[in-house]
């Protein structure tokens, strides 16, 4: 059984590698579509690449799931795992885009951070402050199960961080809406992939919603804060024996 300085030692190289992969796919991909700079808006692509992108995001996903549910014991431990590789793999792959490509420019650039079911964009600032988020919170757990404390996410955590993590979203999938308001297109009526992938042509974002996202983020750090009052207890309650 590894100890858990080695186990997350390993999670942590495990994420590095992933994000430096899928760094390497992006910067491909980037030479051939955009040689001389990302920007939007995207230049669209076949429908078969486009359906590899679309599986190898979701393929990413799985491959952060399945080490989470591999290291964890509880299932509170496995969901701190995979959001911890999730968090690390999401800030490492902007470390080495800014080295190898010497990208984004600012904090402030705009990125495609998803493409299931549509469009994500937001500035690169707000993907790494939810990273960080994940990894306070999967620090939490991981502490609390060290100290041999309840790792249960309370029903009422779990609302909180289901409700931010929501509005977080919206906030990332709202300009691409915005975007098909104006041009009075819709999402759900685009059948054809060649339609789907056509209209991101013209998709450039024009601004974003820190009011909503910052929303979601204190709803976040709610839930989290919850999740530690007995952490915090339980510290207090240990220094006090010490003292004593």
């Amino acid at each position: 059984m590894l100890s858990i300085k080695r186990k997350i030692t390993w999670l942590t190289l495990f994420s590095v590698a992933m994000g430096f992969m899928e760094t390497a796919i992006v910067i491909y991909l980037r030479k051939l579509y955009y040689p001389s700079g990302f920007e939007f808006p995207l230049i669209p692509v076949s429908p078969d690449i486009a359906l590899v992108e679309f599986l190898r995001e979701a393929a990413t996903v799985i491959m952060l799931v399945g080490i989470g549910i591999l290291a964890g014991r509880t299932a509170s431990q496995k969901f701190a795992f995979f959001i911890y590789c999730f968090a690390v793999w999401d800030l490492v792959y902007y470390v080495f885009l800014k080295v190898f490509l010497n990208w984004p420019a600012s904090i402030f650039t705009w990125d495609i951070l998803f493409l299931i079911p549509v469009p994500w964009v937001g500035p690169v600032l707000a993907p790494c402050i939810i990273a960080l988020t994940m990894i306070l919170l999967a620090s939490l757990i991981i502490y609390a199960a060290e100290k041999g404390i309840s790792t249960k996410i309370k029903a009422v955590e779990w609302m909180l961080l289901v409700t931010g993590s929501l509005v977080v979203i919206a906030s990332f999938i709202t300009p691409y809406f915005d975007f098909l308001k104006q041009e009075n297109l819709s999402a759900w009526t685009l059948n054809s992939k060649e339609a789907l992938f056509e209209e991101i042509r013209t998709f450039v974002p024009a601004t974003y919603n820190w009011f909503l996202f910052l929303v979601g983020e204190v709803i976040l750090l709610g839930s989290i804060l919850l999740y530690a009052l007995p952490l915090l207890k339980h510290k207090s309650y240990d220094t006090a024996i010490k003292a004593g």
